[in-house]
């Protein structure tokens, strides 16, 4: 196996020099560094990285602790940390807290323990032990998704990346509205993040601009999970006078409440319409397909890496929340005519919606 002095004999320079060129601590002339790295493809030399952090103290390691595994948002989030902490180096050690407080604090003590030089989490709804830790430990952290308020004063005590949510939100409602519906429901996330709080505030915003009134009734909280939504779409269908549009707050939920539609012998977009916040790889397939709101998920991650590296740059600078923007994909779920149907098609679909079992309902009161 090749050596760093094999390189420094091959390349015509001094180990030190191979050194600088490797790890990036001072400058070296261009045609000198191309030297070192010819050098280095040509021996096959692969860094001792154990070695070199014992000596500097650096692992140039980054602790991941999000719910990949039972969510398919965190693994394109996962995707963007990833892709960007190779770009700079870093290799990633994860951890999956399942949003649970106290398994989120026990993983992220695992992952400080493997000496990453800083984290990136995904907070759970009870976050106090988690800030605890951290706090304690000064564990250099960025959190992603959930932004956690007032977790120190003057403003955040640890950076945070995520998405808007609130605009977003008010955006599906009022599209809702202007196809004329006026019972809108909203499955809503866990209470405690702050992802459902803020398309909770979407959402009353939305009904407003729309000038109409809120019922507490039409929101309901699907605890962020397929089968949880499932339970909430069907408390919704079981009113007297049921919403005749939906929507959910991220893609589980999505999956749930269409179960629920399904069993109730409903279809979308005819007897109910539906659109959802979290857009994902196969909404594009389903029948309607589906209208959403897609986060920049990879984005996301990729800055979050970025803020992080930021702060063990600068471990004194202040704070800071980045959010980044979402995108309305409009396709068809709402009740709006598919651009990608025939003339003759697209013009039967300009009929005003009337939800079946809304009529129904109005029937029986009569």
């Amino acid at each position: 196996m090749a050596t760093m002095t094999d390189v420094a004999r091959c390349a015509g320079v001094s180990v030190a020099t191979v050194s600088h060129v490797l790890n990036g601590t001072r400058p070296v002339l261009p045609h000198t560094r191309q030297a070192v790295l010819d050098a280095v493809e040509e021996l096959g030399y692969t860094p001792n990285t154990l070695a070199r952090s014992l000596v500097t103290s650096r692992t140039r390691s980054i602790g991941l602790a999000v719910s990949a595994i039972s969510n398919p948002y965190f693994t394109e989030i996962l995707q963007g940390v990833e892709a960007a902490a190779l770009e700079y180096g870093y290799s990633l050690l994860i951890a999956d807290p399942h949003d649970d407080p106290e398994h989120e604090r026990k993983v992220v003590q695992l992952l400080h323990e493997r000496r990453v030089e800083g984290m990136i989490v995904a907070p759970s709804s009870q976050p106090r032990e988690l800030l605890a830790y951290l706090g304690r430990h000064r564990v250099p952290a960025v959190f992603l998704d959930r932004v956690v308020e007032g977790s120190g004063e003057g403003g955040p005590r640890f950076d945070q990346v995520c998405a808007e949510n609130t605009g977003p939100t008010a955006r599906l409602v009022t599209h809702l509205a202007g196809l004329g519906h006026r019972r809108i429901a909203l499955v809503a996330g866990r209470p405690g993040f702050s992802t459902t709080a803020e398309r909770i505030t979407g959402y009353r915003h939305g009904l407003a601009g729309a000038g109409l009134p809120f019922d507490e009734r039409l929101l309901v909280h699907g605890d962020s999970e397929s089968a949880g939504a499932e339970r909430a779409t069907g408390d919704l269908l079981s009113l007297g006078a049921p919403p005749t549009a939906l929507v959910t707050g991220n893609n589980a939920m999505t999956i749930g409440a269409l179960r629920a539609l399904r069993a109730h012998g409903l279809s979308v977009p005819g007897d109910i319409a539906l659109c959802c916040f979290d857009d994902f790889a196969w909404a594009d397939l389903f029948s309607p397909r589906l209208t959403a709101i897609a986060q920049p998920s990879r984005d996301i991650g990729a800055r979050a890496v970025q803020v992080l590296l930021d702060r063990l740059a600068a471990p004194d600078r202040p704070a800071r929340t980045e959010r980044l923007s979402c995108a309305f994909v409009h396709r068809t779920s709402c009740g709006c005519p598919d651009p990608q149907d025939p003339p003759e098609r697209l013009a039967q679909s300009q009929e005003p919606l009337r939800p079946r079992h809304t009529q129904q309902t109005h029937q029986q009161t009569q």
